[in-house]
Order: structure tokens, then sequence, then C-alpha cells
């Protein structure tokens, strides 16, 4: 669900105007969910553009509602001054300011009543707002023009490399419209999963319509009136589409051994599937991939970053009370690997609501709330093994399991965590009874958000071809 906040990226600023207002509807397989909301405002030699979007989406009937709003300002020539943004999901927010100075953004977050500050590089040639739309107008729409940028997105603090191809001009229906306009493909350079996505503009290079893939789903930002925009949402439940069908039941000794599954990238999604603690990753040529895990396996000895083992604003190892119930937790534990499974335990107990109503929770958050899905657990547990000193990391990618949500046999998204214990790195489960043979990790970070960016082409655009287990050979 993260990714719909890539979808500001694709709202090209109005064209140069005093104060400007542009309204979009947000749709997923044309069934509306939101609306967007931006405005341009020029003051002197500073253009301040304001991006706000509201949507609500089911998780297997849930209702999640999310609101997002960034804010740049630039000077008239795209140079970036500033940046600040507001997430709110399922009454949780968190509030970023950046001010960029040279070649660094001294960045301010505010969640749950705490305010952290930290530098932050500042890539090298990024743009916000103002500075994309001068990109386009620059190279113009010409049919073959191509051209990169780099923008920087302000909620997860990430630049995403842009590459843009003017196709040319065509016939298409913007709600009940049928306009000419110029189609303009993008690849958004996301870490290890690239997004390709559709934009439609006029000649002014204000953006009509959009189109990218979201789960194997199809997003859309179609331009319309404050009424059309504003319009009563319809249900759409994303949780039901990222969902895999396994070929068949696993039995309980097939999870305890290892497991080879083949999978197979649907249509054009691209990926890079790691090869991380207990999982090996290969694919042949015909892009099928085959995932090995056996959770007794010893694969991963490459030694912790720096920033596996510090806090963040995602896992505040630092903080007090995330301290004090890591101390509790494993005392008497007198190595790490002990450490990490009496740390699972607490988790698994502290943690008494087991909810889908929150969308992504920090580990004091989720500490203070009580409450989560897979997520809130994997988080917490990570920031728990910090405090203790011990390197962790979050993985998002597959889990298994018997039933789920009314359907059998089924692979479901799911994050857990890792930690570096003794001399490799070992896999650790507080959401479910614990780490088996049918994890299927997609991606490895630090807790951020953006860390899962890398699952958005695999999630719904993947398929379970078959098994190889331990047990049946």
């Amino acid at each position: 669900m993260r990714t719909l906040l890539l979808a500001s990226l694709l709202v090209a600023a109005p064209a140069a105007a005093e104060t400007e207002m542009t309204w979009l509807k947000v749709a997923i397989d044309g069934r509306k969910v939101g609306h967007v909301v931006q405005t341009r405002e020029v003051d002197g030699d500073r253009v301040v553009t304001i991006e706000r979007m509201e949507l609500t989406m089911d998780r297997t009937g849930i209702s999640i509602a999310m609101a997002t709003e960034q804010r740049s300002v630039e000077t008239r020539d795209g140079r970036p001054l500033s940046f600040a943004s507001t997430l709110s999901l399922s009454g949780i927010s968190t509030i970023q300011a950046g001010e960029i100075v040279g070649n660094e953004a001294r960045v301010k977050t505010t969640s749950f009543g705490r305010t952290d500050e930290r530098v932050i590089p500042w890539p090298e040639g990024a743009v916000l707002s103002e500075g994309a739309r001068l990109a386009e107008e620059k190279h113009g729409l010409a049919p073959g023009t191509r051209y990169e940028f780099v923008t920087f997105e302000p909620t997860s603090l990430i630049p995403v490399p842009v590459k843009a191809h003017v196709v040319g001009p065509e016939r298409v229906t913007t709600g009940l419209v049928d306009e000419e306009l110029i189609r303009v493909d993008q690849r958004l350079e996301l870490p290890g999963a690239p997004i390709e996505a559709i934009a439609w503009v006029d000649r002014k290079h204000e953006l009509r319509k959009s189109v990218q893939p979201l789960f194997g789903m199809s997003l859309e930002l179609v331009a319309c009136d404050e009424a059309c925009a504003k319009a009563p949402n319809q249900p759409a439940d994303v949780l039901d589409r990222t969902m895999v069908a396994a070929p068949r039941a696993l039995t309980r000794a097939e999870l305890g051994a290892e497991i080879e599954t083949a999978i197979v990238l649907k249509g054009s999604a691209e990926a890079t599937l790691p090869s991380v603690a207990e999982q090996r990753a290969t694919q042949d040529a015909a892009r099928r991939w085959r995932i090995n895990v056996d959770p007794s396996a010893v694969r991963d000895r490459a030694a912790p970053r720096p920033s596996n083992r510090t806090a963040s604003r995602w896992l505040e190892s630092d903080h007090p009370d995330v301290i004090a119930l890591a101390r509790s937790a494993a005392a008497g534990a007198t190595d790490d690997d002990t450490r990490m499974r009496a740390l699972e335990r607490r988790v698994r107990e502290h943690i008494s609501n087991k909810s889908l109503r929150i969308g992504y929770a920090s580990a004091l958050e989720t500490l203070r709330s009580r409450e989560g899905d897979c997520t809130e657990h994997a988080v917490l547990l990570a920031a728990l093994g910090r405090a203790l000193g011990i390197p962790t990391r979050v993985v998002s990618g597959l889990a298994y399991a018997p039933a789920f949500s009314g359907r059998p046999n089924v692979f479901v998204p799911h994050a857990w965590a890792q930690a570096w214990v003794g001399d490799r790195w070992e896999s650790f489960d507080a959401a479910l009874p614990g780490f088996d043979a049918a994890h299927i990790a997609f991606s490895v970070n630090d807790g951020d958000p953006a860390g899962f960016y890398s699952s958005v082409n695999l999630l719904g655009n993947i398929e379970i071809a078959g098994f190889e287990t331990a047990t049946a050979k």
C-alpha cells in the first residue's frame, strides 16, 4: 500500500501561473479509492508546490485510510530549497521537514510526540516538483524524445531516477471526455524493482491521466473537477490480490526441512530476489526463480552494515522504553541466539491485538499501541535486538499459510526479522509460530517503508509453479 505514495511523482505541476490548482481522482482497477489535489504558487523567486492525496482501501474487509501531503519549495529555475511531508495512516501521523544546504539535507522527523534530527546526503542533481516540471518543459513533447532526471521522494527520503520516453499523440478517455493527449512512458527506478508507468499530458505538460501497476492491479490518476475527485469511494481489497496460491498443502515436516520453490514472474514484472540468511535464490534462462530455503542452513556470513546496528525513525532502539522491554525480555539469556528467541516470544505476547488495521507503525508506536500485523511484529523485534547490541534487519516477502481470509494453501505478504548471531544471519518470526522453509524473501532493509518498494513488482505478479522438498527426495 505504501507504493501509492509514488503516485505524486506522476503528477506534473500545473503550467506556469501565480496560483493554480489541479484535481485528480485515484482508482484501482476502475474502482475509485481517493483523490489528489495539487497547487503551485509563485512568489517572487520562490515556487511552492503542495500535493495532497487521500485514499481509502480495504484489507480483508478492514478499511484503512491514508493521507499524504508533500510540500516543496524551490527557486524558479528549479533549485531545491526545502521540503516537508505528512503521512497519516490509520490514525498515526509522521511529519518530516527538510532544509537543503549544499550537498546535505537537514531533516526533522516528528511522530508519536518524538522529534528526531539528522543530516542526510542530498542526491546529486535531485529535483523536487518544480525541477521535474522544468525538465519536462526543457525536453519538450516531440515523439521519440528521451530524457532522465532524479526526483527526491520527501516521504521516504529516497532519490528515484526517472527515465522518460515521449511516445506521441494518442486519443485517450479521461472520465467522460475523449481527448488527444501526448503519451509519455516513464520508468521509475525503485530499489530492486523498477516500475513502468504511462502518463498522458496535454500540450501545456499538464497531467490528464496516468497508469501504473500496483500489486497486479492498475492504479490510475485521472484529471477531473473537485466534485468528481471527491465523489464517494468504492471498496478495493488490495490484500486479496497479493495472495499467491500454493500448488498444494505443505506438511509440518516439509516446513521444518529444506523447500525449493519455483517462482514464475508474470508479464513484464522485473525483480532481483536476494540470497540472504537461510535463502538461496537463482534464476534460469526462462526467468523462473528457484528459491531454496533451509531453516537450519548457514548460508549468509556477510558482515553487518553500520546501519544494521543503529537506531532509526522506524527502529527506535535507543528509546528508554524499547531498551527496558528488551532487557526484561532477555534477562538470563547467555548468548545472542537465545536473546533473540526470548525477544521473539515477548513480541508475540506483547502485541496482543493482531490487527490488519495498522498500515505501518514504528517499533515505539507498536510497543505503546500493542497492535499490528506482521510488519509491526518485525520492526519491534528488530528494534529490541538492536537495543541489546545485536545487529538486525527487516525482511519483506511471502510466507505460507494453510488458510488465510477464507482461502486454503496460500502465500501471503509477510515481514520478519533477521539477526546477526555468532557469525551468521538468522531469521526470526514473531508474527507466526516461527521461521520455516516456506518464507520467501523479496527484500532486506532497515525497517524503513522505502525498503519495501522492491516488493511492488512482485506482489500480484508472481505464480508459484511447484515445490521440491527435502522430505520428498
